[in-house]
């Protein structure tokens, strides 16, 4: 454990002397694997463990098919589960989560656009626009930039999922005001997006990204900010500009008729607490969600973080993407394949 997360240990045994729990008390927290739950154990899990004599198993990756076959057999073998944003607003309208317990779980400083009843931000980042900067003879200043082939030649690093972004880079890329953004106009975007489809190589995932931007394969693209901290912190030639960065957001959540539920509850409550969120961001470069973390983060960290740039933030629209989803899902697939 590094002096940080002493630090954070020894700061909330007395907050958290109502979290003690008997010795054999055992919770699974599902996450996505990699780095990012890598740091959640090493941020949450461990010095939780340590103070409330819960033992948290780590299990993953995180399965949206799987948690619903379980809930709907009444066979839950998850407790706390890290999903993103739209899906735990989806998964609650259809009766899949369990209600939070606000009496253990203090909401009074994660910042609003993080809360729901049923789900709370576990970190947020943003979408940025990065760049090789070896394969560029400038650098970019928009996501205008990501469609310009003439002036930025190379390939562009794309995510690959419909989830909140794509659609929506591609709209302000095309003159949309971020105020405007929704409902989505879908033909537009995709208008967009064909311009480029050529020269886009999908990214699956965070390593895959990286490798992308890093080997010059693709000279820019769309990341999430934190693979983009990494790679600079590893010296690599690679440059990003925050201007419009998209604002989305990991949520954890309880499964309905998770067996351990009220161990659930207090983890999640320490995960979401100012320490436990400075200790992930400090490790990450993924933002707090948690107001009070700021002050606990190495001011060393700041440049990398999305809360330094919360004036050139665009924040995606969730609730939207619930309901929309999966409607939308069905015509990126089928643009795919054109």
């Amino acid at each position: 454990m590094n002096k940080t997360l002493k630090s954070s240990a020894i700061a909330l045994t007395l907050t958290m002397a109502s979290m003690i729990a008997n010795a054999n008390d055992t919770m699974s927290f599902v996450s996505w694997g990699g780095s990012t739950q890598e740091a959640q154990q090493e941020a949450w899990a461990i010095p939780f463990s340590a103070i409330s004599n819960i033992k948290v198993i780590q299990d993953g990756p995180t399965d949206y098919g799987k948690l619903k076959a379980m809930v709907e057999s009444g066979n839950v073998q998850w407790d706390l589960v890290d999903v993103e944003a739209d899906f735990a607003y989806r998964a609650a309208a259809e009766g899949l989560l369990e209600p939070l317990d606000f009496s253990i779980i203090d909401t009074t400083d994660i910042d609003p656009r993080f809360v729901s009843d049923y789900g709370i931000g576990s970190f947020y980042f943003s979408f940025v626009l990065a760049y090789n900067k070896n394969s560029l003879s400038s650098e970019p200043s928009s996501w205008e930039a990501l469609f310009d082939l003439d002036t930025y030649p190379g390939k562009r690093a794309l995510y690959k999922w419909p989830s909140p972004g794509v659609l929506e880079m591609a709209l302000i890329a095309d003159g949309v005001e971020p105020e405007n953004l929704y409902p989505l106009d879908l033909d537009r975007a995709f208008a967009k997006l064909d311009t480029i489809k050529d020269n886009i190589i999908w990214w699956g995932g965070g390593a895959q990204s990286q490798q992308l931007l890093a080997s010059g394969e693709a000279s820019m693209g769309m990341f999430w900010n934190g693979r983009i901290f990494s790679l600079q912190e590893d010296g690599l030639p690679v440059g990003v500009n925050w201007k419009e960065n998209l604002v989305m957001s990991d949520f954890l959540v309880i499964p309905k008729g998770a067996k351990n539920k009220d161990a659930a509850m207090k983890f999640l409550a320490y995960s979401t607490s100012a320490q436990g969120q400075a200790d992930f961001a400090s490790l990450t470069a993924y933002s707090p969600i948690n107001k009070k973390s700021e002050e606990l983060i190495d001011s060393g960290l700041n440049a990398y973080l999305p809360t330094s740039y919360t004036s050139d933030q665009v924040s995606l629209d969730y609730q939207y993407w619930a309901k929309n989803g999966q409607e939308i899902s069905a015509r990126w697939n089928t643009w795919l394949l054109k």
